[in-house]
């Protein structure tokens, strides 16, 4: 077994395996699918969000139910994980320590109200947890450990906020209402204790933010503003900050900005992504977020870029790698997002 200070790629590093994560200060082994502590008997999800998972979308020849997944804390390519139950895109997907939700999304040419549930350390496909309140797509979605919860969407830019117990399967439950109805593409983070939902469409695009207390049912409130109008971004947070990139705003965008959940206000300048584009991902550890695929115009390309920014610092976004696939609309989730703590 080796010790290193650099992060092994999980297509390489052999079962057995020791490192040192300099994020978290702490061992790990990895035991052939995963980095686990080795000083814990649960996956290095907590230390650094392990798994970032990319979740069906459209490519170039149509809507896909692959799942492909990376390293945050590493940088390198994505890599095959498994199948959704059903071939989707413009769904979205949150995340406790150990499962991974997807909801709702398209199949064309109609939504659908699919909940579908996949252990992240375990490759594999995902299985059925049960249905939302009714057909949603292009929704934020967004959890602490405990509780998943989607809000906003179409059709009819509902203003509906609804959740799920991700440790349970069954139906999603209404949790109450956005303080705004232009909510198709929004954008949602959380922290262990707040949810926030941002932007959306169509008319007339939005800046607002809105939150929720993810304890406790009821509807959300006005949180600020951000930077620009838009819909369609990739989200991503720790358990401080929420970083929102690109959209569309109009015109496809390379904005970042960020905010500080525990404090009401406007959102803040943070950088660039690498390149412009909306119907993107995002995923987080602790300190990292990456902007996973998207779309841009002109020629209608779908993009298999993946880039990444340190979350609590400022600046542009630096290249991750590349999605196996150029892929729009897909979903994205990990198991050490900010809502985890």
């Amino acid at each position: 077994m080796s010790q290193t200070n650099e992060y092994p790629s999980l297509d390489t590093a052999p079962a057995g395996s020791i490192r040192f994560n300099t994020d978290s200060g702490k061992m790990e082994i990895y035991n052939g699918e995963a980095w686990w502590n080795i000083d814990s008997t649960s996956p290095t999800e907590q230390t650094g969000g392990t798994r970032a998972l990319s979740m069906g979308g459209s490519q170039p020849g149509g809507q896909t139910n692959a799942i492909e997944f990376a390293n945050i804390d590493t940088t390198g390519n994505f890599a095959d994980f498994g199948d959704l139950t059903g071939v989707r895109s413009e769904g979205k997907a949150c995340a406790s320590r150990t499962r991974a939700i997807f909801s709702g999304g398209n199949l064309s040419p109609s939504d659908r109200n699919d909940i579908f549930f996949v252990a992240i350390a375990s490759k594999g496909n995902t299985s059925t947890f049960g249905q939302t309140i009714a057909n949603v797509s292009e929704h934020a979605a967004f959890s602490n450990e405990t509780r998943g919860i989607f809000a906003g969407g179409k059709p009819s830019e509902t203003n509906r906020i609804e959740y799920i117990t991700i440790s349970s399967t069954g139906d999603s439950i209404d949790f109450g209402d956005l303080a705004y109805t232009d909510a198709t593409g929004a954008m949602g983070a959380a922290s262990p204790t707040r949810g926030i939902i941002a932007g959306g469409s169509p008319s007339p695009i939005e800046a607002t933010i809105n939150y929720v207390t993810i304890s406790t049912l009821g509807n959300a409130a006005d949180y600020g503003d951000l930077t620009d109008s838009r819909y369609s971004g990739g989200n991503a947070s720790n358990a401080i900050r929420a970083v929102f990139g690109g959209g569309w705003a109009p015109g496809h965008t390379t904005i970042i900005d960020f905010i500080t959940m525990a404090t009401l206000g406007n959102a803040v300048d943070f950088g660039d992504l690498t390149s412009s584009r909306y119907t993107l991902a995002g995923a987080a550890s602790r300190t990292r977020a990456v902007f996973i695929g998207g779309h841009r115009n002109p020629n209608a390309t779908q993009q298999n870029t993946c880039d990444y920014v340190q979350i609590m610092s400022t600046g542009n976004a630096i290249d991750f790698g590349d999605l196996s696939n150029k892929t729009s609309s897909p979903a994205g989730c990990s198991n050490g997002h900010g809502g985890l703590g």
